[in-house]
């Protein structure tokens, strides 16, 4: 539960920062009335990653109990794994300049007077937050109670739009910096989860033959099927037994990404 509502607050915060940066550009730039193009977009995207949400869905779905489904769900695992990772790096490094940049595009929309060159913008900014949405929401739903899954998810977007509506509405001070440090770190456990949820799907498979001997379990303790069990798995990539090959996989990914993010951003201004 944990997972999905981090996953859906941060990208329902990020994508409402984003539509908010274009309405307030447009009015005060005096372009009020092109408002609507930008809703346009928005809701473009929203079905768009609606519907590939449904179709991953229905198609892993439609191959239960079969090789396939177990390859397509450790093929979600190691994308989301490899995307959420990436996602996180890209963030720390272009937070500080995220609305200056949509406000240079958005002016060379305006300058080349496309009809449908805002709502264009909107669909590709707001739609890569959804899509990252849906692969990640699918990636860890694998392991989830479904109930918890959606209660997280709602939670999360209804967090994110709260804290958005302050920022914008009300003036709002939201330490943005400190935000994204945190959530970056959660989410990068989350990765490492996924990705030794992977590794586990390829070894089934017998793609990996490597590792696989089982260091503990820890069924006695907390079953994985429990509700402590799913919440440990979405919130730690908790598994009750775990290959040698998971463990490493995990511990590798923690190492790399933690050290990437938390490392301190070189400073580019010329010395005196």
């Amino acid at each position: 539960m944990l997972g999905s509502f981090l996953i859906f607050f941060r990208e329902g915060l990020e994508a409402s920062m984003i539509i908010a940066i274009m309405l307030s550009y447009l009015r005060r730039v005096g372009r009020g009335q092109r408002t609507r193009e930008v809703w346009y977009g928005v809701v473009a995207a929203l079905a768009a990653a609606t519907g590939v949400g449904i179709v991953i869905y229905t198609t892993v779905h439609a191959y239960e109990g079969t090789r396939v489904q177990t390859a397509l769900e450790g093929i979600t695992y190691l994308v989301a794994a490899v995307v959420l990772a990436l996602m996180t790096l890209w963030m720390k490094a272009q937070a500080h300049s995220l609305g200056s940049e949509l406000r240079e595009q958005m002016e060379a929309a305006l300058d080349r007077r496309s009809v449908w060159g805002l709502s264009l913008l909107a669909f590709i900014t707001v739609g890569r937050e959804g899509l990252e949405t849906v692969i990640f929401t699918i990636a860890i739903g694998f392991g989830q109670n479904p109930w918890l899954l959606l209660l997280g998810a709602g939670g999360g977007l209804a967090a994110a739009l709260l804290v958005a509506r302050g920022i914008y509405g009300a003036g709002l001070r939201f330490p943005m910096r400190r935000f994204f440090q945190v959530v970056g770190t959660l989410l990068t456990l989350f990765g490492a989860g996924i990705l030794a949820d992977g590794v586990q799907d390829m070894q089934a498979l017998g793609w990996l033959p490597v590792g696989q001997r089982v260091l503990w379990d820890s069924g006695h303790a907390i079953s994985s099927g429990s509700i402590a069990g799913d919440l440990l798995h979405g919130m730690l990539g908790y598994a009750q037994r775990p290959t040698a090959l998971q463990a490493a996989a995990y511990g590798l990914y923690l190492a790399v990404f933690l050290v990437l993010f938390w490392r301190p951003a070189r400073s580019s201004a010329p010395a005196r």
